[in-house]
């Protein structure tokens, strides 16, 4: 989170730092489409970058994974190496029509560490199915992917991120298409991994989704207005969250709760 702050949220020591960007413009053929970010994600933060669609968050996030570089600023690894990223794409990019298991799919997280045109070997075998039992998909090894529900496949997408061995999860849209308890179930599932260690970073435009399962928001709305980075708490303002959706949003605690409305206009 924004300079290792420590939280409210959170007990533990002070992390070893993973990333950090430094007046980080990110964008595409060396124009930027949003302000410069400042931003610090330790080992066991929980992040959540979120705004309105097209508000540029997919950028960041691929700026992040380094697979866009800063158009100005600096992005920097204070371990003196990239960080072991895990990423779960929205679960609308993935192909679904090549014939492969549930296994098989969580079995492409470990290509980087078998390395080009090598087998898979008994330990990595082990892995995955560890992997898959971490997310509670044990028993759909042997399922042909495109045969799961929405849910059951992301939940495989997920275990192939953490077949990587990953220390930074980024998760791009993990609920969206899903039912509230299939929701609960899967945004519970990511708390884990923070208590683990592992860095977790939550992309979604559904803010009332994930708000509760992250230390830090990271507020993106595009070119024309500043990102806003800080802990929850200090992030969930109606009338900061009605600018950046452009739209009456209200916010209001209930039982220790932040539940996120839009107000109807009459």
């Amino acid at each position: 989170m924004q300079g290792n702050v420590p939280t409210s949220q959170s007990n533990r020591p002070v992390s070893p730092t993973l990333i950090e960007l430094a007046g980080v413009e990110v964008g595409y053929h060396r124009t930027a489409v949003l302000p410069p970010v400042d931003l610090s994600i330790a080992a066991g933060d929980a992040v959540g970058i979120v705004g309105p669609n097209g508000s540029g968050k997919t950028t960041l996030v691929r700026t992040l994974l380094g697979l866009l570089q800063p158009v100005r600023g600096a992005l920097s690894f204070p371990a003196r190496r990239r960080p072991r990223f895990g990423y779960v794409p929205q679960r609308a990019a993935v192909d679904v029509t090549f014939p492969l298991t549930a296994f098989e799919v969580a079995l492409m997280g470990r290509y980087g560490l078998i390395g080009r045109g090598r087998r898979a070997r008994g330990a990595d075998v082990d892995k995955v199915r560890a992997a898959l039992d971490d997310v509670g998909a044990g028993e759909l090894g042997a399922r042909p992917f495109h045969a799961l529900s929405g849910g059951q496949r992301q939940r495989v997408l997920v275990a192939r991120a953490l077949a990587s061995e990953p220390e930074m999860l980024v998760l791009d849209e993990p609920t969206t298409g899903m039912d509230l308890p299939s929701e609960a179930a899967m945004l519970e599932l990511v708390r884990s991994f923070t208590a683990r260690g592992i860095a977790v970073v939550l992309v979604s435009h559904q803010l009332g989704a994930i708000a509760e399962y992250v230390e830090t928001l990271v507020l993106v709305a595009g070119q024309e207005h500043p990102i806003a980075i800080g802990p929850r708490a200090e992030l969930l303002g109606s009338e900061r969250l009605s600018k950046i959706y452009e739209a009456p949003i209200e916010v209001r605690e209930v039982e220790g709760h932040n539940l996120i409305f839009v107000r109807h206009m009459r």
